[in-house]
């Protein structure tokens, strides 16, 4: 949905004429984009196209050269709204090199600038996990785990300060038929709670039947925003990954 001038400022993601250039290279267009609450929204468009940077804007991790960007009616660079926010980047299950155990790397979603420290026995941990269905995995290092299994634990890293809003970038990279199925009735079951979620996507795939819309980019400007089945055939490509390392820094912490 395009954001008007007019429009009370009541979204949960609100993008308005947006230009993002990296380095000295434009990839963001005046780039309009409205969110409601409780929507669950595809971003899609071919390699290229400025699906991440988009995604990383909206987080506040790149600054936009012209236009706004709001989260929950407040600008995006008001650190307090990062509280409601969960964030999975995209990452290289190859790249992987991170020690650490499913538990300890949920727990890293509690630190703040304030909290250096959480217990990995706080109830919300191993709630997390059953919800994602790693309760048997807890204390298994997370580099003994296929890319599925890194996946669902860095998506509970992101609930576990149960945020309103669920940021993902290409969660399905890597992971069999399968493990996206599991992804997908979770993040059903997270919008139907009220979260509301905006994903990355190379194709529909397994949230065919749950996105509410799809936001479709290409060359950096927004080609389509509306009902799934009406957005124009783009060929996905492939888009460069994140290492997994990068999700466990405080990417969203002042």
């Amino acid at each position: 949905m395009a954001v008007s001038e007019d429009s009370p400022d009541t979204a949960v993601i609100a993008v308005r004429d947006a230009d993002v250039t990296l380095g000295v290279t434009p990839v963001l267009r005046d780039v309009s984009v409205r969110i409601e609450a409780g929507e669950m929204v595809g971003l899609l468009g071919a390699n290229g196209s400025g699906k991440s940077t988009l995604l990383r804007t909206i987080v506040g991790i790149v600054p936009t050269r012209r236009g706004s960007v709001s989260l929950f009616g407040r600008p995006v660079a008001d650190r307090a709204v990062h509280d409601r926010l969960g964030y999975v980047p995209q990452f290289s299950a190859e790249a992987s090199s991170i020690p650490a155990t499913a538990r300890e790397t949920v727990a890293t979603g509690l630190l703040t600038a304030r909290r250096w420290f959480a217990s990995g026995r706080d109830p919300r941990i191993h709630a997390l996990l059953a919800d994602v269905g790693l309760t048997a995995l807890a204390d298994r290092p997370v580099t003994q785990m296929s890319g599925g299994q890194r996946q669902r634990v860095m998506i509970a890293r992101a609930l576990v300060r149960r945020p309103e809003l669920l940021v993902l970038d290409e969660p399905f990279s890597g992971v069999d038929m399968a493990t996206q199925r599991t992804l997908a009735t979770l993040l059903s079951r997270l919008q139907q709670r009220g979260t509301t979620v905006l994903v990355v996507l190379h194709e529909l795939g397994a949230l065919s039947e749950h996105l509410t819309r799809a936001i479709v980019l290409d060359h950096g400007r927004v080609v389509h925003d509306g009902h799934p089945a009406d957005r124009p055939l783009i060929d996905p490509g492939h888009d460069h990954a994140f290492a997994v390392d990068q999700c466990l820094g405080q990417e969203l912490q002042p």
